[in-house]
């Protein structure tokens, strides 16, 4: 969509709705004791949201004297949609057991966001540069869940990392002939469409040796299955953080939440971590068909090639997706996975 020029009217208006707004803003704020007015900084200062509680957010301090220390504040009541990773202004407080002020949120470079239980976009994270999607032998990955976040990142923009995690219980043969051939079938098909793909333990120093360097001077989100080993692999790459761990449900061999809030750490070698709650399912009922179809990275070469400019890909006839298909140009399995995408989106 091409943008066009404001009228000077135009742009009296906007800033007189902005003013307005601001003004209510600061009435709403007037609930704040005269303890924790006198305690705040004259000045706004940059800051980084690091957690998400509800109605409040913890930002940590970038510059000044507090600087690299994190305070919990009251956000003004009109800035909207604050996640972990966003940049923010806004006034420390002294007082330490007094909350802090956000006032404004800076300008994202990318957002992370998957929809709720109602379908309603949900922001994740801001400002991320790479997505590190975790799977392990355990919980058993799904070709369609990876598919999902694999979609998404590349409708964000966001840079997928397919991290394949637990990968000592494949060294040890503590797999079944099933187990194993899925793991290697996966670091197989992914490697060859282009994606980075690594392999790891918390267990096994070794392994964690690329992941480091992945990391570093990044902006990274753990996203995946819970009970796939984010914690464990946060809490190895971060000591002292300790974030909980959880082991897999004997019934079910599905993993327990163990995070409930997104949270930023700081990588000592550089970069920042950002650990999101994890998720089973992740609904692309957002996109239209052909963006999902677009965030398949081998379809592209033959997207618009149909015979039919409406081909669903499906029966149609004349469907250069098909044909690709036929020719071993695209995965069947790849295929399946996008048809079974597109299906769910009716479910």
């Amino acid at each position: 969509m091409s943008s066009r020029k404001l009228t000077r009217q135009q742009q009296w208006r906007i800033t007189k709705v902005q003013e307005e707004r601001n003004a209510r803003a600061l009435r709403k704020d007037e609930r704040l004791d005269a303890s924790q007015q006198e305690g705040l900084a004259t000045e706004a200062q940059q800051g980084l949201i690091t957690a998400h509680f509800g109605r409040q957010v913890e930002v940590e301090a970038q510059e000044g004297a507090l600087k690299g220390q994190r305070q919990r504040c009251h956000v003004r009541a009109n800035v909207e949609n604050l996640v972990t990773g966003d940049y923010v202004s806004w006034r420390p407080n002294q007082n330490p057991n007094e909350e802090g002020v956000v006032e404004s949120r800076q300008a994202r470079r990318s957002l992370l966001a998957r929809p709720d239980m109602r379908g309603v976009m949900k922001p994740i994270a801001a400002n991320v540069d790479q997505l590190l999607l975790v799977i392990a032998p355990e919980p058993q990955p799904h070709a369609n869940l990876i598919d999902r976040y694999l979609v998404a990142a590349e409708h964000t923009g966001i840079e997928p990392v397919v991290v394949i995690n637990k990968w000592d219980l494949l060294e040890k043969g503590a797999l079944t002939p099933e187990q194993e051939a899925l793991i290697k079938g996966l670091l197989a098909t992914y490697q060859q469409l282009g994606y980075r793909v690594l392999i790891s333990s918390a267990y096994q120093e070794k392994d964690l040796t690329e992941l480091q360097k992945q990391l570093k001077d990044k902006v990274s989100v753990f996203v995946g299955q819970s009970g796939v080993g984010k914690s464990s692999l946060i809490n190895y790459l971060l000591p002292g953080v300790d974030l909980r761990v959880a082991s897999l449900s004997e019934d079910t061999r599905k993993g327990r939440h163990t995070t409930t809030t997104a949270r930023l750490f700081h990588f000592p070698l550089g970069g920042q971590l950002i650990d999101s709650p994890g998720v089973r399912e992740f609904s692309l009922g957002y996109l239209q068909p052909e963006q999902i179809a677009q965030g398949f990275l081998e379809f592209r070469p033959f997207l618009g090639l149909c015979r039919f400019r409406d081909c669903k890909h499906q029966q149609d006839p004349g469907c250069a997706l098909k044909e690709a298909v036929a020719e071993g140009k695209i995965a069947a399995t790849r295929f399946a996975s996008y048809h079974h995408l597109v299906n769910s989106l009716d479910s």
